[in-house]
């Protein structure tokens, strides 16, 4: 038995709770195989960021090549990125992969800080994403993140509109940085769009947003239609923000046990 793999480009967290180490259980629980480029190595606890160091594009590149060579890919996953010269490769990745697959679903997760606003890139982050945003199947921002993407632009409307205009095929604007009762993710594509709404959960998480896209671009490698895969995949990010526990005082981490996922698609199939 096989299963569709997900090439990801993303920072380690040493916490656990975010970054590739998020990415990899997120994925697996969808059913696909996680193949993991880590673009960078952060100095970080459940909490803050205390230092970013991106791994040489040299290396990079030499992480993906072994990868593609041999292993056919379903989806690529986008993190942090790292700097300007890793982002050239990641684009660089995309291109020769669409050569092969011109419809390979590219989800990008463009995160720019960490949730207390720790820079997670040794370059300007906008600048790295301008090029990557044309080629994203869908991009995943928060509220803050469409602002910085937007010059500032706060009017979710206007910001969807700036960001299809761009280039990407789909945008869903995450609501979890909000203050109402219920988180609102908006979904939108050419001729389409949709959102859901959760009951907002007490407390802080670390990771949900690197869950929640992983999650997308798993079920995404499995074949599954995007609407299809938008509503799985927020349906497991909620339900791993409901089991998460706890590592130290502050931000709680989501629990991504694969054997308790496992039972959860069940229950949604």
């Amino acid at each position: 038995m096989t299963r569709p793999c997900v090439l990801v480009f993303a920072g380690s967290d040493p916490s656990g709770g975010a970054g590739i180490q998020a990415d990899i259980g997120s994925i697996g629980a969808m059913g696909a195989h996680a193949l993991a480029l880590i673009t960078a190595l952060t100095v970080q606890d459940n909490d803050r960021v205390q230092a970013v160091y991106p791994v040489p594009a040299r290396w990079l590149q030499q992480q993906a090549q072994a990868l593609i060579d041999k292993i056919d890919i379903a989806a690529i996953k986008i993190g942090v990125i790292g700097n300007l010269a890793n982002a050239a490769i990641i684009i660089d990745v995309i291109h020769t992969l669409r050569l092969r697959n011109p419809d390979l679903p590219v989800v990008l997760d463009p995160v720019l800080a960490s949730g207390h606003g720790d820079p997670l890139s040794a370059d300007n982050a906008a600048a790295m994403l301008a090029d990557l945003i044309p080629l994203a199947t869908l991009l995943t921002p928060n509220l803050p993140e469409a602002a910085v993407l937007c010059a500032g632009d706060r009017r979710a409307e206007q910001q969807i509109d700036t960001l299809l205009r761009r280039g990407c095929g789909h945008v869903l604007l995450k609501g979890g940085h909000g203050t109402d009762t219920q988180v609102v993710n908006r979904w939108y594509t050419d001729g389409a769009s949709r959102s859901w709404h959760w009951p907002r959960l007490p407390g802080a998480f670390h990771g949900s947003g690197c869950t929640l896209a992983g999650a997308i671009a798993g079920a995404l490698a499995c074949g599954m239609p995007m609407e299809a895969a938008l509503d799985l995949a927020q349906a497991f990010c909620h339900r791993t923000l409901e089991q998460s526990f706890a590592i130290a005082d502050g931000q709680r981490i989501p629990n991504r046990n694969v054997d308790w996922h496992q039972n959860t698609l069940k229950e949604k199939s």
